[in-house]
Order: structure tokens, then sequence, then C-alpha cells
């Protein structure tokens, strides 16, 4: 009997376009067995995927889309969180 689990992708973008560099990004696993941490950090040098267009070609499918920020006149060189946050999943198969 196989089942479906939710996978989660966080992917922070350089600039707003799809086909961006990713600078930052986080992975949840709800396929992950039992006491194996679900999260993975973007702690390594290579992300998972070069940007969002890279990701949906292997079956990734955008949730979210960021907004894109508004720049207060005179805080536009001010730093903050990252603006270009898309959020995908996808669903895998646990086979038993």
């Amino acid at each position: 009997m196989s089942q479906t689990r939710q996978q989660i992708l966080i992917l922070h973008l350089a600039l707003p376009s799809l086909e961006s560099d990713t600078v930052a990004w986080a992975l949840y696993d709800g396929a992950t067995p039992s006491g194996t941490p679900p999260m993975q950090s973007g702690d390594s040098y290579d992300p998972p995927y070069l940007s969002v267009l890279e990701a949906m070609r292997d079956g990734w499918n955008v949730l979210q889309v960021p907004t894109l920020p508004l720049y207060t006149h005179g805080y536009e060189h001010e730093s903050g969180h990252l603006p270009y946050e898309y959020v995908l999943e996808r669903k895998v198969t646990l086979h038993e």
C-alpha cells in the first residue's frame, strides 16, 4: 500500500524573476521517517535548484509568490528580510 506525503520548498531568489538565482532555501520534508529532522536549511553551498523555474520543471508546484517590496523614500538601502520568497510543494509517494 502506498501513501503520499507533502514536501515544502522555500526558495529565496536574488530578483523577482522565476529564472533568477537562488540565494537561500529551506526544505520541509513530510516524507522523512519519524525521528528524522523534517527540515533542511540552506546551509550548504549548492541549492537544491538554481531557480524556481528549474524546480517547477522537476515537478514542484508554486504555492506562493512574493509581494514586491515597497521602498519608502530614504530607506531604499536598508537591509532586512529577503524579499523574493517563493513557496513550492510537491507530493511524494511512500512505498511500504
